[in-house]
């Protein structure tokens, strides 16, 4: 499985001691519709383009943006584009991401798109986030491979670091900082358990008076989860730096 390191341009460097697939977060749709970029260094050359959407106006005119897209990428050597669209799905940016999937196809270059545009890029790999609270990661997999096609999967490796309360009806859980995870095991020093399911550690402790459930991923379920993809033939994952910094000589590990 190719395993790209997401990052700014002021953590290219650090990144780059570990992996040399690198994702470039330093583009977006501007508030014109067209792409910007910030302060990526004029010398940088190769892996992907990350194209957001936070802050960006509408797509008026699909075709030029695609043209700004497509011209970076020959300009810079990237291999593809990670579209990291956060607002909800709109048609703008549906039909954008439709017609630049063709185009990148045509050319032997990929594109990368959230689950929730999956269905309306059939030419596009589909990220699919492996942070679950509930049910079993292969199952998930599984699912979407039915929906998507397994050759269209790529694993979105978000980190996971959650705090629920017991019992948690809702199945809500709270976000936690590294900071805060590693501050609580440093007072409650838990017995930590591995969840075969979820591919993730966990333990329970009492905060407050109140008994909680802590889940979370360290470089031994990361590996796992993406161990998990590559046997099913997922080719593709993700990781974001400076979120998993702490982990990185061990995730790397023999893979530059």
């Amino acid at each position: 499985m190719q395993i790209y390191l997401a990052a700014t341009p002021d953590k290219l460097r650090e990144a780059a001691q570990f992996t040399d697939r690198l994702a470039h977060v330093a583009y977006r749709v501007g508030p014109d519709g067209r792409l910007t970029r910030q302060n990526l260094l004029a010398r940088t050359h190769g892996g992907l383009m990350v194209l957001g959407d936070r802050g960006c106006g509408s797509v008026r005119d699909a075709a030029a943006l695609c043209r700004d897209v497509w011209r970076e990428c020959g300009n810079r050597g990237f291999g593809g584009v990670v579209a990291d669209f956060e607002q909800s799905p709109a048609p703008d940016r549906a039909a954008f991401l439709e017609a630049l999937g063709r185009v990148l196809s045509r050319n032997n270059r990929r594109l990368f798109v959230p689950e929730n545009y999956g269905a309306a890029v059939p030419q596009a790999h589909v990220l699919i986030c492996t942070a679950l609270s509930g049910g079993a990661l292969r199952q998930r997999l599984e699912e979407a491979a039915g929906v998507y096609g397994l050759r269209r999967l790529a694993l979105d490796l978000q980190r996971l670091r959650m705090s629920f309360p017991l019992p948690c009806p809702s199945g809500e859980g709270t976000p936690l900082e590294a900071a805060e995870l590693t501050a609580l095991m440093e007072r409650r020093d838990p017995a930590v358990f591995y969840s075969t399911d979820l591919c993730a550690k966990y333990f329970t402790c009492t905060e407050g008076g109140e008994s909680r459930f802590i889940l979370f991923d360290d470089a031994g379920s990361l590996r796992r989860k993406i161990q998990l993809g590559q046997d099913m033939g997922i080719t593709a994952g993700f990781l974001m730096y400076p979120e998993v910094s702490d982990l990185l000589p061990e995730l790397f590990a023999g893979r530059k």
